[in-house]
């Protein structure tokens, strides 16, 4: 896949008219690159969105200003789909897209390049590239919306349950695309023992880095798509929340073991900082991890 930064901000500079700022972060899923914008401006607003090459869709996540943002397959040519909250718009390579605005403050958007290829191999039959091959444009899904959003939100997090985290979300975001306006199926079981035990083994010995979907999925010998859901269903968790829990599983031996401060601990438990440790910790032992080691003692 082609570097985000010469999607879009790279190949705009200058920037647009009346664009006074513009700001991206990117994160790599297994198949899928996220790229979120925001961008300030003044007045009237038009630009190619530079994403031809790339099977894609963008999502209008925060706007504010007199006018609405509309996405147009011709500079030119207003769109004509009526405008919903939280629109969405999905495009396949080969066709252009631009942005226009008459008058917008402010505009914060997501856009989710697909890597065709790799989501074929990770989701096999249950995928098809046909359900990407035509233009959605302005759709109202609040499913898809909502696993936009909550990608956004991690875009630039590097707590390492987050690779798991997104890998999840991107494989809800395709069932849903291969889907449109369907339940996504749930498996009729979870994972045989072996396959639970050789999964969180996996995970076990990987702590506390990070571990792709993807390389969970093979070591049940599951496809991507029914990986997750048979992992929930045997565990009651997300694979991203078993994961966090065996990272506060661990610094809680490290806690009652040992006399290393709470920073060395986060540090070895793979949390970004001691704050981000505390929190996490909180949610999953029901105290901190001060509070943790004062009762220990």
């Amino acid at each position: 896949m082609e570097h985000s930064a010469q999607n879009r901000i790279g190949r705009l500079l200058p920037l647009p008219e009346n664009v006074v700022a513009l700001e991206m972060k990117s994160r790599h899923w297994h198949g899928a690159r996220l790229d979120v914008h925001e961008q300030r401006s003044t007045g009237r607003v038009s630009y190619h969105l530079c994403y031809e090459n790339e099977t894609r869709l963008s999502a209008l996540l925060e706007e504010s200003g007199n006018s609405r943002a509309e996405p147009r397959l011709r500079a030119d040519d207003p769109c004509t789909v009526e405008y919903k909250p939280r629109h969405m718009t999905l495009v396949p390579a080969g066709m252009d897209l631009w942005g226009h605005s008459d008058h917008i403050v402010y505009m914060k958007d997501a856009t989710v390049a697909f890597d065709v290829e790799v989501l074929e191999r990770r989701f096999g039959d249950v995928f098809r590239a046909s359900a990407l091959a035509a233009p959605r444009i302005r759709m109202g899904d609040e499913r898809i919306a909502t696993i936009l959003k909550l990608l956004s939100e991690v875009v630039d997090n590097d707590d390492p349950s987050v690779q798991l985290y997104g890998d999840g979300l991107v494989s809800s975001l395709v069932a849903c695309l291969m889907r449109p306006d369907k339940p996504v199926d749930a498996p009729k079981s979870g994972l045989a023992p072996w396959q639970l035990r050789r999964v969180t083994q996996f995970m076990h010995d990987r702590l506390p880095h990070r571990v792709d979907l993807a390389e969970l999925a093979a070591t049940a010998g599951l496809s991507a798509a029914h990986f997750s859901r048979a992992f929930k269903l045997s565990t009651g968790m997300a694979p991203y929340q078993w994961q966090l829990d065996m990272r506060v599983r661990r610094a809680q031996q490290f806690l009652d073991g040992s006399d290393r401060s709470l920073d060395e601990v986060a540090d070895s438990c793979g949390f970004a900082d001691g704050s981000h440790f505390a929190r996490t910790f909180k949610r999953f032992a029901g105290c901190t991890p001060s509070e943790w080691r004062r009762r220990r003692a």
